[in-house]
């Protein structure tokens, strides 16, 4: 069923009318003032619209109405796990004996806060099989950005950090893994994937020797696939001397059902708005949580939250620490959140988020495998890769126009074209949180759209066509990045 068209609406602007007002102030006790005599037609230049109070009311009630969001419908971005925020983490970190701290208080004033990073980092440890965490970074690529310098620090202090500079990242990576390495000041190279969606080994073999520092494995990978050799990469990888980084975006797929410090990896980051479900949009705030092993753990930024003697400690005493990575302790309001998710769920409960993930992953999959079949067909886990190759090549229909014209249908987009080895992309992650009526109505839109590609190419092309945005050109969209609204230029007076 297609949405309704939207009607355009009118900018405050054009609601304003000259001597409208939105308040009433209360009268003055104190010697009235002309402003515009102290301080000039302010109100002229600063070009503020004159609305009542209602009328703002209802402007901005009725734009709200237009965002899309995780509570308004389905979020379908592949590598993005836009899973569902339950409302109870937002009691729980609105909690006045949570918002009415100071991080600079004395750590003996904080007992509550320190014991909530505690409690995340013990079932992190426990969840990830890593021997330490740190809830310091800001943000996945900061967890990232982090990770590497660990690394750094740790073939520095056995004497070979001028002679590792080299970080292999695979060919289907995040752009954000080689974006880290080359920040820490690491050369990147590319390790490619080979026919069936794996890490090609003897590729890898080849790049592996003495000037490799680490490599930057995403598992389940951007493919929605899981690594099957990664015991045997691992392996290789720690015999050349090297440390061996997981990209935790995908732990969705894994969270209590297997440990990727049990497969080998040396030190890994969380997206805690992905996995443990705090928020995920609006800029922050992120948490980039990070696990290690335990030959990493001297290098973790200081303070260090730990358990000793029956309480808990800040230990600043790490003389081979990386130092501060952020002010603090990192979000402390985004780990209540996370720490309520985790006991929501208890031990028991964890393994259903991984198993209901890749469940509703592979069913979309098995659904659109006639009109979208998948770039690598096995199963997937948390997310399906599929391709829409066959339209561009008989329709001149592109991935980007099927997404478009979705929107029609009510439905937001997947992620397109990433990752970038496989043309035409659909990544789709639907989640755990998302019911079969949800992800049926998905495919029953998706193949009515693959059908009006072969049928109507042009419909696709055009679309969307029921919002109050159509189609916007994308290479001016690039280029011309003010959205700004200006009021039009107010015509000269001659002088008399």
């Amino acid at each position: 069923m297609i949405v309704k068209t939207v009607p355009t609406p009118s900018l405050i602007f054009e609601k304003s009318s000259p001597g409208r007002i939105g308040c009433n102030l209360p009268v003055a006790d104190t010697p009235e003032v002309d402003l515009e005599t102290v301080l000039g037609p302010i109100r002229q230049s600063l070009d503020l619209p004159e609305v009542a109070e209602l009328d703002l009311l209802r402007h901005f009630t009725n734009l709200s109405h237009i965002n899309y969001g995780i509570e308004t419908g389905f979020y379908p971005l592949g590598s993005c796990t836009m899973k569902y925020n339950p409302k109870i983490n937002e009691r729980t970190a609105g909690l006045t004996g949570f918002t009415h701290i100071h991080p600079m208080q004395p750590a003996a004033t904080v007992p509550g806060a320190l014991e909530v990073l505690a409690q995340v980092q013990d079932i992190l440890c426990e969840v990830t099989g890593f021997d330490a965490i740190s809830l310091q970074p800001l943000a996945g690529a900061h967890g990232e950005l982090t990770c590497l310098m660990l690394i750094k620090a740790f073939h520095e202090s056995r004497g070979e950090g001028e002679s590792r500079r080299v970080v292999l990242v695979p060919d289907s990576a995040h752009g954000t893994n080689p974006a880290s390495a080359a920040l820490v000041g690491y050369t990147v190279k590319s390790v490619p994937t080979n026919a069936e969606g794996n890490t090609d080994i003897d590729a890898l073999k080849g790049l592996l020797n003495r000037d490799v520092a680490a490599i930057m494995l995403t598992n389940p990978s951007t493919l929605g696939l899981f690594e099957p050799n990664i015991e045997e990469i691992c392996r290789l990888v720690h015999e050349r001397g090297a440390q061996i980084f997981c990209d935790g975006a995908n732990m969705n797929a894994m969270v209590g059902t297997t440990r990727p410090g049990d497969h080998g990896f040396d030190c890994m980051h969380l997206n805690l708005h992905k996995t443990f479900s705090t928020p995920h949009g609006g800029g922050g705030p992120g948490c980039g949580a990070i696990g290690v092993k335990r030959h990493l753990e001297p290098f973790l930024p200081v303070p260090v939250v730990r358990r000793s003697d029956g309480g808990i400690v800040l230990d600043e005493q790490r003389p081979l620490s990386i130092g501060k990575v952020a002010a603090f302790f990192g979000q402390f309001l985004m780990e209540v959140r996370a720490l309520t998710y985790l006991m929501a769920f208890g031990r028991e409960g964890l393994p259903e988020i991984s198993r209901h993930a890749v469940l509703n992953a592979n069913y979309v999959k098995a659904r659109l495998r006639e009109v979208l079949p998948a770039a690598h067909d096995r199963p997937c886990m948390h997310e399906c890769v599929l391709t829409a190759e066959r339209y561009k090549k008989q329709n001149g229909v592109r991935a980007l126009d099927i997404s478009k014209r979705l929107i029609d249908y009510g439905f937001h987009p997947p992620t397109n074209y990433f990752p970038l080895i496989v043309p035409e992309a659909f990544m789709i992650e639907p989640t755990e949180t998302e019911s079969k009526d949800t992800l049926d109505a998905f495919c029953d839109a998706l193949i009515a759209i693959c059908a009006e590609a072969s049928d109507d190419p042009e419909l696709l092309k055009n679309a969307p066509t029921t919002q109050i945005v159509g189609r916007l050109d994308e290479a001016a969209a690039v280029k011309n990045l003010d959205v700004r609204w200006r009021p039009p230029a107010k015509p000269e007076v001659e002088a008399v």
